[in-house]
């Protein structure tokens, strides 16, 4: 790999509650297959939230041929359902909101001993949001901010709706927003470029807690230590995957933990450099459904 080596002592967090294999379908990973971890936005879906047939094709497929499909995103919850779904995904598990969030799905319906929304939050890893929104409020006064709640609903400073939330958020004022438990802090910039936004955001220097900045003056924060490779690896243990199983596939700087985490790592055509230092493979943009030969390959083994 291009980048540094995966270290266990970096991801520790709280347990992950994983079932026995349940009827319908199993929980557990099956032995010869692979752990396939997928970004969302970028990767399996183009910046429109768009799906392109060749990627739900393959993506069933591969769900069809037994692998561990697991969606590892930034999104919360909501907006990462009809991913699961669209991709086929009815025994299995999800990291949503770069790693703050793991569920179970489960599709069996509740008459048949499935969880009443066809799914459960197994895994949360929460902080206190007020540290860091008064180090960036002081720099960034005129950002929009949102946070998503350990109860799943989502608070902002001001009209702040976006597709990675899927719902709208509460309008709070900033005192309530310091007071919430937050999984995920959202900062969002119309009066900075990227960069600009960027280099702000290094300035302030926060602590205590793990953040990412995306292709957009866009800021997303989440519990110190968590990322989407923390969560993936616990789960990973506990389904008894290998970690020779591991495929991981992104493109954005949140994915940057996973691709060096996995034991083979992709990054999509349209990553930045730094993105694409972290992977072993390129493969095409989003918009090629560079994807798809990727789950392809998978198939062939």
């Amino acid at each position: 790999m291009n980048a540094a080596p995966y270290s266990e002592t970096d991801y520790q967090q709280s347990p992950i509650a994983v079932p026995a294999a349940g009827y319908g379908g199993s929980f557990m990973h099956q032995a010869g297959k692979k752990m396939v971890c997928l970004d969302v936005d970028g990767t399996t879906v183009n910046h429109d939230g768009h799906m392109s047939e060749a990627v739900k094709q393959a993506g069933r497929a591969v769900v069809a041929d037994g692998h561990t499909v697991v969606i590892a995103t930034g999104r919360s919850l909501p907006a990462t359902l009809p991913i699961i779904q669209t991709l086929g995904v009815t025994h299995g598990y999800a990291v949503c909101s770069n790693g703050g969030v793991t569920v179970r799905i489960d599709a069996r319906g509740e008459s048949d001993g499935g969880p009443e929304d066809g799914y459960e939050v197994v895994a949360q890893q929460v902080f206190d949001p007020a540290p860091a929104l008064e180090a960036l409020t002081e720099r960034l006064s005129t950002a929009r901010y949102a946070i998503e709640t350990s109860a799943g609903n989502f608070l902002s400073t001001e009209r702040f709706e976006d597709l990675t939330f899927g719902l709208a958020p509460r309008p709070v004022s900033l005192k309530e927003l310091k007071r919430a438990e937050a999984v995920r802090l959202v900062v969002n910039s119309s009066d900075a470029t990227a960069g600009e936004f960027a280099r702000t955001v290094r300035k302030i220097g926060l602590h205590g807690v793990t953040y990412s900045v995306g292709w957009s003056a866009w800021l997303d924060i989440t519990a110190k230590g968590v990322t989407k490779a923390s969560s993936l690896e616990q789960l990973r243990e506990q389904l008894g995957a290998s970690r020779e199983a591991t495929v991981a596939c992104g493109d954005g700087q949140n994915d940057i933990e996973m691709l060096r985490w996995a034991q083979r790592s992709v990054a999509m055509g349209q990553a930045d450099e730094e993105v694409k230092a972290a992977a072993d493979e390129i493969t095409g943009t989003v918009f090629e459904d560079g994807l798809v030969p990727i789950l392809q390959s998978l198939l062939d083994e």
